[in-house]
C-alpha cells in the first residue's frame, strides 16, 4: 500500500522526505513558487517522490509521483486543506461544496449530483450549442482583433449559468463576473505561496483592488439568488435545487450555504472551462493542422448541418484534442490537501497536520509516464495507445469523492465549442498577444490577441 494511517499497531519509524533545494531565508521556496513554479514543481521528482518544501514559516511535503498523488486523493487520512484552500475561502467560503469536508461534503453532493447525471447532460446540449455558435457569430462581426481572454470567459460564464441557473439575468452580470474572477486568481495564488498574512490587510493598490472584486462578486451572487426568489419561478436547475434543499433534519439549508454553493457553481466551473478555451485557442493557433482535421472530421461526421449536441461522442478526434490540452495546459494546475493522521506514504512518515501539495501540471508531464512528454499529440488517446498511461498520470479532473462533479458536462462543453469554433475559423496571433502561462489559482494564458480567419 503506498497509504498507511500510522497508529499503535503501525509505529514503525520511517524516513523525514529530503528538502527540496533553493529555499531563501523568510520566504523558503515560497519564492521560486513565485517566479517560476511551474519549472520548480517540474523538476522536484528528481528528487524524491515525496519532498519537503518551505512557505514562508510553513513546511509543506510535495507528493510527485502518479501513484502517490492518486493515493493521496483517494485516502479518507487527506482532507480538502492547506494554503490552496486557505487562500480561497475568502472567495468559496466553507459551506460550498468545494470547500467542505465529511458529512457536509456528502450531503452537498447529494443535492447537486442530479444536474450533472449522465442522463441529464443531454438536455444541456442545445444551449451549449447556442452560446457556441453565438460566438461563432460574434467574431464574424468583430473588426479586427479578439480579446481571448474576455470571450473565452463570456462564454463560459453564459455556459454555466444558462445551464445550471436558467436566468436572463446573467447577460447582465457575465462581464462583472470576468472581470472580478481574473483579480480574484491572480491574487488568490500570491497569498497562497506567500502566505503573510496581516500584510495582505495593508491598503496597497493589489490588495483594494482584489478586496473590491471580492466584495462585487458576492453582491452579485446575492443578487442572483434575490433575482430568482423575486421571480417565483422554480425551473428544473441546480439553483431550485439549492433553495429547496434540506439539511440532515429535514429543515431548509442556511443562506449561508446557499451563498456558497452558488459561488462554487459559478467560480470553479467558469474559471477552469474559461482558461481551458483560451488553452485550446491557443493550441489552434499554434498547430493550424489540428483544425484541419478538426474540421475534416465534422464534415465527415455533421455534413453541412450545424454540430449538435448528439454528435459530440462521434467526434473523437476533437476530443483527444481537448484530452491533450488537459493534459498540457491543465487549468488546476496544483492542488493541497491535510494529513487528519499520522500517516506513511511512499515510505516517508507524514505527520497529523501536515499540508501536501502536488501538481497535476507536473504529473501530466512527466518524461517518465509520457513518451515525447511534451509534444502535442492527440493521437495518444486512442484506445491501442492510451493503455500504456500509468494510472492516475492523468486526472484533469481528479479522482475519488474529490472529483469534479462537472467533468462530463465540461468534456462535452469543450469538445462542442472547440468542433464549432475550429469549423468556422483559423487563428494567427495579432499585436499585443502573450501566450506564455498566467500563473494563478488556475493556469491559462497571460494575454491571448488573436485573428480569426474564416475557413
Amino acid at each position: 500500500m503506498t497509504v498507511e494511517s500510522v497508529g499503535p499497531e503501525n509505529t514503525a519509524a520511517t524516513a523525514e522526505p529530503p528538502v527540496a533545494g533553493g529555499a531563501v531565508p523568510l520566504l523558503g521556496h515560497g519564492w521560486r513558487l513565485v517566479r517560476d513554479p511551474l519549472a520548480f514543481l517540474s523538476q522536484l521528482r528528481d528528487h524524491g517522490d515525496v519532498v519537503r518544501l518551505k512557505l514562508g514559516p510553513k513546511t509543506v511535503y510535495a507528493v510527485t509521483t502518479p501513484a502517490l498523488t492518486g493515493a493521496v486523493a483517494l485516502s479518507p487520512d487527506y482532507i480538502i486543506a492547506g494554503p490552496l484552500w486557505e487562500s480561497l475561502e475568502s472567495l468559496l467560503g466553507k459551506e460550498g461544496v468545494a470547500t467542505a469536508n465529511g458529512p457536509l461534503h456528502r450531503r452537498q453532493r447529494r443535492t447537486i449530483q442530479p444536474a450533472f447525471r449522465l442522463d441529464a447532460i443531454p438536455a444541456y446540449g442545445p444551449i451549449m450549442a447556442e452560446e457556441a455558435y453565438a460566438l461563432v457569430e460574434r467574431w464574424r462581426d468583430a473588426d479586427g482583433v479578439l480579446d481571448i481572454t474576455y470571450e473565452s470567459f463570456r462564454v463560459a460564464v453564459r455556459v454555466a449559468a444558462r445551464c445550471l441557473m436558467r436566468g436572463g439575468y446573467m447577460d447582465a452580470h457575465a462581464d462583472r463576473i470576468c472581470a472580478d474572477l481574473t483579480t480574484l486568481f491572480a491574487g488568490m495564488y500570491q497569498r497562497m505561496v506567500v502566505p503573510l498574512g496581516p500584510l495582505y490587510k495593508i491598503p496597497l493598490p493589489a490588495n483594494r483592488e482584489f478586496n473590491r472584486a471580492l466584495a462585487d462578486l458576492h453582491v452579485l451572487v446575492d443578487e442572483i439568488v434575490a433575482d430568482r426568489r423575486a421571480s417565483g419561478q422554480k425551473p428544473d436547475d441546480l439553483l431550485t435545487a439549492l433553495l429547496e434543499a434540506k439539511d440532515d433534519n429535514g429543515d431548509p439549508i442556511g443562506e449561508q450555504e446557499i451563498h456558497d454553493q452558488v459561488i462554487a457553481i459559478l467560480t470553479p466551473g467558469a474559471e477552469t472551462v474559461g482558461s481551458t478555451i483560451m488553452s485550446l485557442l491557443l493550441v489552434l493557433t499554434e498547430h493550424p493542422e489540428l483544425g484541419d482535421k478538426i474540421r475534416d472530421e465534422v464534415k465527415s461526421v455533421v455534413g453541412d448541418r450545424p454540430v449538435a449536441f448528439e454528435d459530440v461522442r462521434k467526434l473523437t478526434y476533437t476530443a483527444n484534442v481537448v484530452t491533450e490540452t488537459l493534459r498540457l495546459y491543465p487549468a488546476v494546475w496544483i492542488l493541497t490537501r491535510r494529513a487528519v493522521a499520522d500517516t506513511e506514504l511512499g515510505g516517508y512518515r507524514i505527520p497529523k497536520g501536515a499540508d501536501l501539495i502536488y501538481s497535476p501540471f507536473a504529473v501530466q508531464r512527466d518524461r517518465r509516464s509520457y513518451e515525447r512528454n511534451e509534444d502535442f499529440d492527440p493521437d495518444r488517446w486512442l484506445p491501442e495507445r492510451s493503455k500504456d498511461v500509468p494510472k492516475y498520470a492523468m486526472s484533469p479532473f481528479s479522482v475519488g469523492n474529490r472529483k469534479c462533479p462537472s467533468d462530463h458536462f465540461s468534456m462535452a462543453e469543450l469538445t462542442l465549442v472547440t468542433a464549432v469554433v475550429a469549423h468556422a475559423y483559423g487563428f494567427e496571433h495579432a499585436s499585443g498577444s502573450d501566450p506564455r502561462p498566467r500563473i494563478g489559482i488556475t493556469l491559462r494564458p497571460r494575454r491571448l490577441m488573436l485573428r480569426a480567419l474564416p475557413r
